[in-house]
C-alpha cells in the first residue's frame, strides 16, 4: 500500500485530504500541530503525531518512521497564536537562518528543502482534491454590479502588488477605496476589519500571491468565511479560479444564496466573464 504523508495545520482542509487520500486506497502518516490542528484528523489518517509549531526535526523523524516518501501541506498556521507557541528545534532554527525571508512562502520554502534534503518530496496539497479548486464563472447569489466588478479587478490589482512582498492573500475594497489588507492577522479578521470601515456591501478578494509556490498555503474559502462576510457586512467574495480552494463548497454555496452574498470565481486580473 503506498504511503502519503500530511503535515496538517489548522481548518478543514487536514482532514478532508486524509479522508480523500485513504478513500484512494492510501495510508496516510501525519503530523499534527498542538492548539492548530482539528482533533478530528485522528479518525482519518491512519497514524498521527502531535508536535508543537517549529519542531522541524520531530516531523522528519515521524514521516520517515512511517515509511513516508511523499507528503502534502494542508492547512495553516495562526501566525499571532504562533509567536507565543512557537517551539524552535535546532533544525527550525537553521533553516530560519537560511531562508530568503520571513513571510509565509519564504518559509514553507525553506521546510520543503529540508524535508526534500531527507528524501520527502513535497507535493501539491490539491493532488487528491482537484474537484474543489474553484472555477471561473458566478457562484452563488446576485450578479456582480458594474461598481462591485471594478472593485474585483481593483482588489486583484493589490494583491498582484503585494504578492512579492509575501505579505498576505486577502483585501477588502468598497467603491474604489482599500478598506483592509491581510498581513499577520488572517483572513477571517482582516474580513471583520475591513467590513467594519464598509457600508454593507465590501468585497472580499482572495487570490494566490504573484509567483506562489502553489504545493502549499494554497489560499482557501470555506463556510466560515461566508459566516464572517456576514458578521461584518460584507456582501460579495472573489477568489482566484485555478488556484483557491473551497472547502465544503455545497454548504457554502447554500449558505451565500441564503445570506444574498455573490460568490464569483474570477482571473488574476479580476475579470469572472470568459474571455
Amino acid at each position: 500500500m503506498e504511503t502519503i504523508g500530511l503535515i496538517a495545520g489548522n481548518g478543514r482542509f487536514p482532514v478532508l485530504f486524509a479522508r480523500a487520500a485513504r478513500a484512494r486506497g492510501l495510508r496516510v502518516v501525519a503530523v499534527a500541530h498542538r492548539g492548530e490542528t482539528e482533533p478530528d484528523l485522528e479518525r482519518e489518517a491512519d497514524s498521527v503525531t502531535w508536535v508543537r509549531v517549529g519542531q522541524v526535526g520531530r516531523v522528519i523523524r515521524a514521516l520517515k518512521a512511517g515509511g513516508v516518501s511523499r507528503a502534502v501541506m494542508a492547512g495553516g498556521v495562526n501566525k499571532v497564536r504562533s509567536m507565543f507557541s512557537l517551539r524552535p528545534d535546532w533544525r527550525a532554527m537553521r533553516l530560519l537562518g537560511r531562508a530568503a525571508g520571513r513571510g509565509d512562502d519564504a518559509l514553507l520554502r525553506a521546510v520543503s528543502a529540508e524535508l526534500e534534503s531527507e528524501g520527502i518530496e513535497i507535493v501539491p496539497s490539491t493532488v487528491f482534491l482537484q474537484d474543489i479548486v474553484v472555477e471561473r464563472g458566478h457562484l452563488a447569489g446576485p450578479p456582480l454590479s458594474e461598481r462591485e466588478a471594478a472593485d474585483v479587478r481593483l482588489g486583484c490589482r493589490v494583491l498582484a502588488a503585494l504578492g512579492p512582498l509575501d505579505i498576505g492573500q486577502c483585501v477588502v475594497v468598497e467603491r474604489g477605496v482599500v478598506l483592509a489588507i491581510e498581513a499577520v492577522e488572517g483572513t477571517d479578521r482582516t474580513i471583520e476589519r475591513g467590513g467594519s470601515l464598509g457600508t454593507g456591501r465590501a468585497v472580499v478578494i482572495k487570490a494566490a500571491k504573484t509567483g506562489q509556490d502553489m504545493r502549499f498555503d494554497v489560499p482557501a474559502v470555506g463556510p466560515r468565511t461566508i459566516e464572517t462576510m456576514v458578521r461584518s457586512g460584507a456582501g460579495v467574495l472573489a477568489v482566484q479560479a485555478g488556484a483557491t480552494i473551497m472547502l465544503e463548497g455545497e454548504r457554502l454555496i447554500e449558505m451565500a444564496a441564503r445570506q444574498g452574498i455573490t460568490v464569483v470565481g474570477c482571473d488574476e486580473h479580476g475579470n469572472v466573464g470568459q474571455s
